[in-house]
């Protein structure tokens, strides 16, 4: 055996200068400094207040349109008796027979509730507090994965204030919305 071969110790690497974790393998990294997360604080926290107002907005435009279909079905099912149809139109008015649209929100979802006159209370849909993803209810407590609209853009929360039902059909993903 040569002198320059050892057979007792494999070969070492040399050692870097630079802990390989504190190492950066590209300028482009995903990590926020706290310097850049306080600068954004404002901002975040102006997208959380948008996104209670556009929430806030939902139930109202939810309200309206549980009132327009009210009126509606007054005026188609109660044709037959005028005196019924008039006391029914009346109360739809003053609102004694609407459903409530309320938000109750959670860690991280505004939670748009549906009550009935009876106080039965159903899910609308989750709004997520930080995006401002709409969602479709997937059960009381959870939304669906994937979001259906996202009040952020300016056109999707138009659609969405325009085209909004009480049912919650425009939620659906083959709903009528081409955005």
């Amino acid at each position: 055996m040569s002198s320059d071969q050892s057979t007792d110790c494999p070969p070492t690497a040399p050692q870097p200068s630079i802990s390989p974790y504190t190492e950066h393998s590209s300028d482009n990294d995903m990590t926020t400094t706290f310097a850049d997360y306080c600068a954004t604080a404002d901002a975040r926290q102006q997208i959380t207040d948008n996104v209670k107002l556009w929430t806030e907005m939902l139930c109202e435009a939810l309200v309206l349109d549980f009132k327009m279909d009210s009126i509606r079905r007054a005026n188609f099912f109660n044709s037959t008796d005028p005196e019924y149809k008039a006391k029914r139109l009346e109360s739809i008015e003053r609102g004694d027979c609407l459903y409530k649209f309320y938000i109750e929100t959670g860690r991280k979802y505004h939670k748009v509730i549906m009550e009935t006159e009876s106080g039965s209370r159903s899910v609308h849909c989750f709004v997520n507090i930080k995006t401002g993803e709409l969602h479709k209810a997937a059960s009381f407590k959870a939304p669906v994965k994937e979001p259906r609209f996202d009040l952020r853009i300016i056109t999707e929360r138009e659609f969405v204030l325009e085209k909004c039902d009480w049912s919650g059909g425009y939620l659906y993903k083959n709903a009528y919305y081409t955005g």
